[in-house]
């Protein structure tokens, strides 16, 4: 099937790219505003765009209103910095609630049951517990032509990386449980591999589907929820 991205509409187009472009590593970002209120917020379309100085992307969308600028781009907009937060398996509850909008004066972190953890040379605090956490400070922001859709570049000033999981200058990532976004699902990382592998086990994963871990059933799809919305939000 071609499919012509010009007869598609943003929601239309944004299902194709979620369900095309997996797994998504996730940046559980952390803000704070200019009052000083805590925001969280998960973001699924996020890379590394340089090595030296090291750079993180975060594409940030609207709320689910399609009008209204995110608490957390707000907040990187307004204080120049943030904290891009690993996603690991044992934070999932909370990292997915943290999708919910939330009023711009509740403090995210209190209202998803994490706790903070000062940065060192950031303003916005870490999460705690998580094991890998990117002290950011803006370098770029650009902005799309409808003003509600922007891409913020951000220069990581400070890695803090658990002690246990840092091993002659590397990130023991097998000892993690990372999580990744699969359109409006998640998935965790619990494998790895070098090429090539033997016939036997490329035989054994031909044609197989993902396992499910979640007790749905194999045709259940997330997007499907007429709850989901296309903002990346959550319903409480």
């Amino acid at each position: 099937m071609d499919i012509d991205s010009s007869t598609l509409n943003a929601k239309e187009a944004y299902k194709l790219l979620i369900g095309s472009i997996i797994p998504r590593p996730i940046a559980w970002i952390s803000t704070q505003s200019t009052d000083g209120v805590g925001n969280l917020a998960p973001v699924s379309f996020f890379t590394a765009v340089g090595r030296k100085p090291p750079k993180v992307s975060l594409s940030i969308q609207p709320k689910s209103d399609g009008l209204t600028l995110k608490d957390s781009f707000l907040n990187i907009r307004d204080t120049g910095e943030f904290v891009t937060n690993l996603a690991t398996l044992p934070q999932i509850v909370p990292m997915h609630r943290s999708a919910i909008e939330f009023e711009p004066d509740v403090d995210e972190f209190d209202a998803v049951g994490v706790e903070k953890e000062p940065s060192t040379l950031v303003a916005p605090p870490r999460i705690k517990g998580a094991p890998v956490a990117l002290e950011c400070k803006v370098d770029k922001i650009f902005a799309a032509p409808d003003g509600l859709h922007h891409v913020v570049w951000g220069e990581v000033v400070n890695f803090h990386v658990r002690d246990d999981i840092y091993i002659n200058g590397r990130i023991d990532f097998g000892a993690l449980a990372p999580v990744g976004r699969l359109a409006a699902e998640y998935t965790v990382v619990d494998n790895a591999f070098v090429p090539p592998l033997t016939d036997d086990v490329m035989a054994e994963m031909a044609g197989r589907r993902m396992r499910r871990i979640d007790r749905n059933g194999e045709d259940y799809s997330a997007v499907d929820n007429p709850n989901w919305s296309a903002s990346g939000a959550v319903a409480e």
